[in-house]
C-alpha cells in the first residue's frame, strides 16, 4: 500500500475499480513528485511482485513518460519489443510479468498529477472497453482531486478571513487604548504598531483626524455610539460628531459604509 494521503487514497480506489470494470488482471499507478518532472509509481492492484513499487517515471520516458508528455492514454501491446516508447523500465515491467499496458494521464486544471496504468500478461491489443474504462478511472481521480483543492482553498480563505477580523479587532482594541496611556512616547510608539495594521494611506487627499480614525475603529468592531464612548472615554454626542466628520471625508452616507470606504482608503486594516 502506498502512503495514505487523501490523493494516494483515491489513486487507490481507481485502481480497484479499473481493474473491477474491465477485468484487467493488473493496474498501478502515482502522482507527480511536487516540483519535479516525474511520477512516482505508489500504488499497485493485482500484482505479483514488488518489482514496480516506488519506480519513478520520468516525463518523456518509457509508456507513462510518453503519456505525460502527449498529455492522453497511450497504449502498447507488448512493452518490451515496442517501437513506440523509451525502455528505461523494461526490468521491472518483465519482473511483473506484463505485455500489454495503457497508461492514463489525471490532468488537473490543465497540469498532468498522475498517471494510471491497465496491464494484461498477455501480448492482447487491448479494446475500447478496457480504454474507456481506464480513461473513466482517471476522470473520476481528477475530479476528486478539484474537489479536495477547493475545499483546501476554501477553508484557506475562512481562515483568512477569521484572522484578518481578529486583526481589526486587535487594532480597535488598541486605538482605544492609546489615549489612556500617560507617556505620550509610548502612546506613540502603540499609534504606530496601529499604522502597521493598515495599508499606505499617504495618497489618498482627505486624511483623518485620529480620533475619527478610533471611532472608525470601534464601529467596525461592532461597538454602538455608547459603546465607543465607554471605550474611548468621551461622550455619545462627541463620537456622534467624529463619525459625521469621517463619513463626510469618505463621502459614505452610513456607518457601515464608512467602514467599507475607510477599509479601502486604507484608514482601516
Amino acid at each position: 500500500m502506498g502512503a495514505d494521503t487523501a490523493e494516494s487514497v483515491e489513486i487507490r480506489n481507481a485502481l480497484v475499480r479499473l481493474r473491477r470494470t474491465t477485468r484487467l488482471p493488473v493496474a498501478f499507478g502515482g502522482l507527480m513528485e511536487a516540483g519535479r518532472q516525474q511520477m512516482r509509481i505508489s500504488e499497485l492492484s493485482g500484482t505479483a511482485t514488488s518489482a514496480l513499487r516506488a519506480v519513478s517515471v520520468t516525463s518523456g520516458n518509457g509508456l507513462g513518460g510518453k503519456a505525460v508528455v502527449l498529455v492522453r492514454p497511450c497504449a502498447v501491446t507488448d512493452y518490451s519489443s515496442s517501437r513506440q516508447i523509451s525502455h528505461e523500465y523494461d526490468a521491472p515491467v518483465v519482473a511483473e510479468g506484463l505485455r500489454s499496458v495503457v497508461a492514463v494521464p489525471v490532468v488537473v486544471r490543465h497540469r498532468v498529477r498522475g498517471v494510471l496504468y491497465g496491464a494484461l500478461r498477455t501480448a492482447h491489443p487491448l479494446g475500447d472497453r478496457p480504454l474507456s474504462a481506464a480513461v473513466e478511472a482517471a476522470r473520476d481521480v481528477e475530479r476528486a482531486l478539484v474537489v479536495r483543492e477547493e475545499a483546501r482553498t476554501l477553508a484557506s480563505e475562512v481562515a483568512s478571513g477569521a484572522r484578518w477580523e481578529q486583526v481589526r479587532e486587535a487594532h480597535a482594541a488598541l486605538r482605544a487604548l492609546a489615549p489612556r496611556i500617560a507617556d505620550p512616547s509610548l502612546r506613540a510608539e502603540l499609534l504606530d504598531a496601529c499604522e502597521l495594521l493598515t495599508v499606505d494611506a499617504s495618497s489618498v487627499g482627505v486624511r483623518p483626524t485620529p480620533r475619527e480614525v478610533d471611532v472608525l475603529a470601534c464601529v467596525a468592531a461592532g461597538a454602538t455610539n455608547a459603546g465607543a464612548a465607554e471605550r474611548l472615554g468621551v461622550t455619545a454626542e462627541t463620537v456622534k460628531g467624529y463619525l459625521r466628520s469621517a463619513m463626510r471625508k469618505l463621502g459614505a452616507r452610513t456607518r457601515g459604509e464608512a467602514v467599507v470606504a475607510a477599509r479601502r482608503a486604507g484608514w482601516l486594516p
